[in-house]
């Protein structure tokens, strides 16, 4: 019987570091025609730290601009690259923790390092010569339902759970 073998799946954004967040996104709309992702306003506005997504092309790919900062509440944020997976491949991936791959930290990456964004689920590792990489499944409902409660999984979380539901009410 053949396994399922992960692979990874499209560009999703790029973490890059910036004096100043706003002007950042100024420039890169004047000169490289980037606009706001409406969808992740949140993770700009609703907490301290988080990224302003822009793209070029409605969301498919983005940005992620992170102002560099003494006081970032999340993980330092370096340069990086995200991808995106489907639900399937992205349980995939998660089940077949530990597998060599390591976080950040150079300790070995577990199905419980995910990280609950609200809006999608993500893996933060690096490969064998440091460089940073995400993973993300925007399929929130499905990995909830089918891996973390299914498989008993404990999600770290960057700010508390209801504040999500606070910005979705007040921007709705």
């Amino acid at each position: 019987m053949n396994q399922a073998k992960f692979q990874m799946g499209r560009l999703d954004h790029v973490h890059i570091r910036v004096p100043d967040r706003e002007a950042a996104a100024q420039w890169y709309a004047e000169h490289l025609g980037f606009q706001p992702v409406k969808k992740y306003e949140f993770w700009a506005k609703g907490f301290e730290g988080g990224p302003l997504q822009i793209s070029a092309d409605g969301g498919k790919t983005m940005l992620a601009l992170f102002e560099a900062s003494e006081g970032h509440p999340m993980i330092p944020q370096i340069t990086g690259i995200a991808f995106s997976s489907d639900a399937e491949n992205f349980m995939i991936f998660a089940r077949s923790l530990p597998n060599g791959i390591a976080k950040p930290s150079g300790q070995p990456l577990h199905i419980d390092d995910i990280v609950d964004f609200d809006m999608c689920w993500a893996y933060d590792f690096v490969d064998p010569w440091g460089n940073s990489f995400e993973l993300n499944c925007y399929e929130y409902e499905r990995i909830k339902t089918d891996l973390i409660d299914a498989d008993s999984v404990n999600p770290l979380r960057y700010w508390p759970s209801d504040l999500y539901e606070r910005y979705k009410d007040e921007n709705v």
